[in-house]
C-alpha cells in the first residue's frame, strides 16, 4: 500500500453499472454528436445547477475558451495572467490576440487589478482574468476597470465550477466565462468543456462556430472549429452530475482535514479561500516560506521519492516559455508576486476518494524536516 503512486488529482468516476442506460439511449437514438439529446439534457441541468442563463457545451476548456474569444471579434491586446496553465495565453494567439502578463495578489494568486489599469494602452481591448484554483479574482474592482476603459471581460473559470460569491454564481459575470471539463476537474465529462454566456443571441453564435461556422446546411457566416461535444462526453457529465454534491461535500473534508494537520507546519502557506460563499475545493496547494528548509523542487523530488505526484502548478509562468517571452511589452512589470509564488508553490494529492492514511504519509513528509531560524 505504501507504494501505491499517488498523484495530484484523479477522476471521479460513478459506478459503470449506471453509465449503460445512457450509452444504450445513445445507441438507441444513432445520434453521436452535433448536439443530441444528451448535450441538450446537459446544458439544461447545468444551467440549473450553475444557476446561470445559457450554456454551449464544447470538447474542451481550450477550445471553448478560443471560440469564446472569436465570438467577441477582438483585436489587439488582451491583459492577463502569467500564473495560469499555458491554454490561457494560447487561446489568445489562436486568436491573433496579444497577451500583456502582469503580476498577480500574493495572497490570492489572482490577477492583482492595480497591475491592469497600469497595463492599459490604446490597443488594449479586452482582460482574461483567472479564477485560480477555484478563487475568485476581484470582480468588482476588474469591472470598474473594464467599464471605465470600455474593455471585454472573459473568465477562465476552468478552475471554478460550482463556485458562488454572496450574489451567486461567479460565472454570471464578466461577458463569458469559460469551464473546463477535463478528467482532473472537481466535474468532468472526461474531456469536456463550456462557455456561459448571458444572451440567446450570443449562445447562438457559439453553438454555429464550435460547428464550423455554419448558420445551416448551406451557408457558413465564418471559419469556426469543430468543438463539440460528443454525446458519450455529455452523458457521462448527466450521471456524474447526479454525485456532484456528494464528490464536493467529500472533497471539502479533505480539505479540512490538510488544513488542520499542515497550519502548525512552520515555513508553510496554505491558501485561504476569499470572496467566496461556496467552495469547490479544486486543488490543494501550499506555498513554502523561505523558513521552510527543503526548496520547493527538493520537496517535489522528496514526495516523488515516496511514489507521491504532487505538482508544481504553475510553473513555469506562461511568460517564461520562450514562446511567450518575446511577447513583453515594454511596459510590461516585473511579475514579482507570481514568479515567487511559481518557485514556491506545490499541490498536494487532492481527490475524493483520497484515504486519510495516505493523506497522513503526505503531512508527514512534509513536517519531518525542522525549519531554519529565522
Amino acid at each position: 500500500m505504501e507504494n501505491k503512486p499517488v498523484f495530484v488529482t484523479q477522476p471521479s468516476l460513478p459506478p459503470l453499472e449506471e453509465f449503460i442506460p445512457y450509452l444504450e439511449t445513445i445507441w438507441g437514438s444513432k445520434v453521436l454528436s452535433n448536439g443530441g439529446v444528451m448535450t441538450q439534457r446537459l446544458e439544461e441541468a447545468l444551467c440549473d445547477y450553475l444557476g446561470v442563463k445559457y450554456i454551449s457545451l464544447f470538447n474542451n476548456g481550450t477550445t471553448a475558451l478560443i471560440t469564446a474569444l472569436q465570438s467577441l471579434s477582438l483585436k489587439g491586446e488582451v491583459i492577463t495572467t502569467p500564473y495560469s496553465f499555458v491554454a490561457t495565453a494560447n487561446a489568445l494567439l489562436w486568436n491573433n490576440l496579444k497577451p500583456v502578463f502582469v503580476d498577480v495578489d500574493s495572497f490570492t494568486c489572482n490577477i492583482n487589478p492595480e497591475e491592469i489599469e497600469k497595463a492599459i494602452t490604446p490597443d488594449t481591448c479586452a482582460i482574461l482574468p483567472v479564477h485560480c484554483y477555484g478563487n475568485p479574482c476581484d470582480i468588482d474592482a476588474i469591472r470598474e476597470v473594464a467599464s471605465k476603459f470600455d474593455l471585454k471581460v472573459i473568465y477562465d473559470a476552468a478552475h471554478a465550477f460550482g463556485v458562488e460569491d454572496s450574489g451567486g454564481s461567479v460565472l454570471r459575470h464578466g461577458d463569458l466565462s469559460i469551464l473546463s471539463f477535463h478528467a482532473t476537474k472537481v466535474f468532468n465529462t472526461f474531456e469536456g468543456g463550456a462557455v456561459v454566456c448571458h444572451d440567446k443571441s450570443t449562445k447562438e453564435s457559439l453553438d454555429s462556430l464550435k460547428n464550423f461556422g455554419f448558420e445551416d446546411e448551406e451557408n457558413l457566416s465564418v471559419a469556426g472549429l469543430n468543438g463539440k461535444m460528443s454525446e458519450v462526453n455529455a452523458a457521462f457529465g448527466l450521471l456524474q452530475l447526479d454525485y456532484i454534491d456528494e464528490l464536493l461535500m467529500s472533497r471539502g473534508e479533505k480539505d479540512k482535514y490538510y488544513r488542520d494537520k499542515l497550519n502548525s507546519i512552520r515555513g508553510v502557506r496554505l491558501l485561504k479561500p476569499t470572496g467566496q460563499t461556496v467552495c469547490n475545493y479544486s486543488y490543494f496547494p501550499i506555498v513554502l516560506k523561505e523558513s521552510y528548509p527543503l526548496s520547493r523542487d527538493e520537496l517535489y523530488e522528496e514526495l516523488k521519492k515516496n511514489n507521491i505526484n504532487a505538482r508544481r502548478y504553475f510553473s513555469p509562468l506562461i511568460s517564461e516559455f520562450e514562446r511567450y517571452s518575446v511577447k513583453k511589452s515594454k511596459k510590461e512589470h516585473q511579475l514579482e508576486n507570481a514568479k515567487m509564488i511559481s518557485s514556491n508553490v506545490i499541490c498536494l494529492p487532492f481527490y475524493p476518494d483520497l484515504d486519510l492514511s495516505t493523506m497522513d504519509r503526505v503531512v508527514r513528509i512534509i513536517s519531518k524536516f525542522k525549519c531554519k531560524a529565522i
